[in-house]
């Protein structure tokens, strides 16, 4: 089949983002166009996925498939971000035995979802490269009309559109090469660098938390490494480091006559995780088909200045991508694909205007990465400091200090016209990091909570007169809460997604009449 020289909506790259806009877009009835460069299955990184998965497989009637294919299921993970404590464990299944997601091989798993997006109507294009964007009008009221397309075969093509989702990954075709709108976030200018191990050992083995993916700090303070089995029985092992201090590591190591190869710099790296080292005893690194040895990323967190303009919206790592703590990248571009893919519905319908459409599913966006950009940020502040408290402990006998914080983001920036910046900024990340990670274990939280109440109505106050013990159990619930406050613990209910609100408007997701609904 030949690319058609006009669709209704044009979605650039067929990962998971664009692949489930794609399916979106096609079950409601609206001619759409997927052009991939790629032939899949292909190689990517970012095997952890969080619970939120399982119900946006789920509005797509994707779960049973995806369920039947045999990824390593995910009950949780455990993290250690403290050398000096003992590590923490985030539970899916606590209170919903199917709230499991999985580990997945990212290429198998990436072909189900663009196999499904065609299945159900979008016309697939694989192995076909969009080279150039046309646009009408100029300045602010510019907008994209037409796309040029080259295939393996060298074949060309131009293809006209009503609206276009840019879902090119990191290339970001839109937001890097015509809208210059990428900001790249210096707090997180990381280096990750990661290779796969056989017969390696499970976390935890005899326990409920069996073979559950584990995250641990190096005890240098300069970062940490992911551990994460897969069902093909090797084991992702990826460490993730500040550029700056491995640069100066690896100038060290030249000085020592050490070998500076890429694959001995990380074997190196590993020893600063004693318990990944326990994990890795007898293991070995494996070569997998599709890439190098050792392979290692850099540049890759930043920030769109805005994710949708007339008749375009940005999706997934076109737009951003902040880090691979706390395994947010493909819950991002899948969100953003609904509410890309919602904005567009409602504007087609009549619901709203355009501009109303952008700037909803903009702030939309922001919403979802700065909360996930909270974590990850607060998440290293105990990294990099792990012998000292990031803040001194406060008295507090409510959470309207946190409140105060996390409102704008809870609500959506545009319902309060109120952004974290500066001070604002710097005071939630330390808030979070002093009160958001104090590690327990799932059933240290639900008995604390069954015995003093839920910790948002009742928050737990610091006393004089407390042991270690109360001090501890104290620190849990405080901890407790403030991850409630954040939704880190109910963003896998597509219910929260849903209730956000942003301009007046909020997300209607309903297959038929998918688009947005004024509050």
């Amino acid at each position: 089949m030949s690319v058609p020289s006009s669709t209704k909506v044009l979605v650039i790259g067929g990962g998971p983002g664009g692949s489930y806009a794609g399916a979106v877009l096609a079950r409601e009835n609206i001619d759409v166009v997927v052009l991939e460069a790629d032939k899949f299955p292909r190689y990517h990184i970012g095997e952890s996925q969080l619970a939120s998965l399982r119900h946006f497989l789920r509005f797509v009637d994707l779960e049973e498939e995806f369920e039947a294919f045999g990824f390593q299921r995910k009950d949780g993970a455990g993290f250690k971000l403290n050398k000096h404590k003992r590590e923490g464990y985030t539970d899916f299944v606590s209170h919903d035995p199917g709230n499991y997601s999985w580990n997945v091989i990212r290429s198998q798993a990436d072909e189900i979802f663009l196999r499904h997006a065609s299945r159900v109507g979008a016309k697939v294009y694989e192995e076909t490269k969009v080279t150039e964007v046309e646009f009408d009008g100029e300045g602010a009221d510019a907008y994209p009309k037409a796309a040029l397309w080259k295939n393996k075969q060298g074949e060309t093509g131009r293809i006209t559109f009503d609206y276009v989702i840019d879902a090119s990954g990191r290339a970001g075709i839109l937001s890097v090469k015509y809208l210059h709108n990428r900001q790249f976030n210096q707090d997180l200018k990381n280096v990750a660098i990661w290779g796969y191990w056989k017969d390696a050992g499970k976390y935890l083995p005899g326990s409920t938390r069996e073979n559950s993916p584990f995250f641990e700090a190096l005890e240098d303070e300069s970062g940490w490494t992911w551990f994460i089995p897969l069902h093909d029985g090797t084991v992702s092992v990826g460490i993730v480091m500040n550029q700056e201090k491995s640069n100066a590591k690896k100038a060290v190591d030249k000085v020592a006559g050490k070998d500076t190869s890429l694959e001995e710099f990380y074997k190196r790296q590993t020893k600063h995780t004693p318990n990944i080292v326990a994990l890795l005893e007898g293991a070995s690194l494996v070569k997998k088909p599709e890439v190098p040895l050792v392979n290692s990323a850099s540049d890759y967190s930043y920030q769109a200045s805005h994710y949708a303009g007339p008749r375009y919206r940005l999706v997934g790592d076109a737009g951003a991508f902040i880090d691979p703590y706390f395994s947010s990248g493909v819950h991002l571009a899948i969100a953003g694909a609904t509410t890309a893919a919602a904005s567009i519905c409602a504007t087609l319908k009549g619901e709203c205007t355009e501009a109303q459409a952008c700037e909803w599913h903009t702030a939309r966006t922001e919403t979802s990465y700065t909360r996930f950009l909270l974590v990850v940020l607060s998440a290293y502040q105990q990294i990099r400091a792990q012998s000292r408290p990031v803040l001194a402990k406060e008295d507090e006998d409510n959470f309207d200090r946190a409140f105060d914080f996390f409102r704008p983001i809870i609500q959506g920036n545009s319902d309060t016209g109120k952004k974290l910046v500066g001070d604002d900024l710097n005071q939630t990340i330390h808030f979070l990091a002093e009160h958001a990670f104090e590690p327990s274990l799932p059933e240290e939280r639900a008995a604390l909570v069954s015995k003093h109440g839920d910790p948002l109505q009742k928050p737990p106050v610091a006393s004089a007169n407390d042991n270690e013990e109360d001090a501890r159990s104290k620190a849990i619930l405080k901890g407790v809460a403030i991850r409630k406050l954040m939704r880190t613990e109910d963003i896998v209910h597509l219910d929260n997604f849903v209730t956000d609100q942003h301009g007046g408007f909020k997300l209607r997701l309903k297959r038929g009449a998918l688009g947005l609904d004024k509050v």
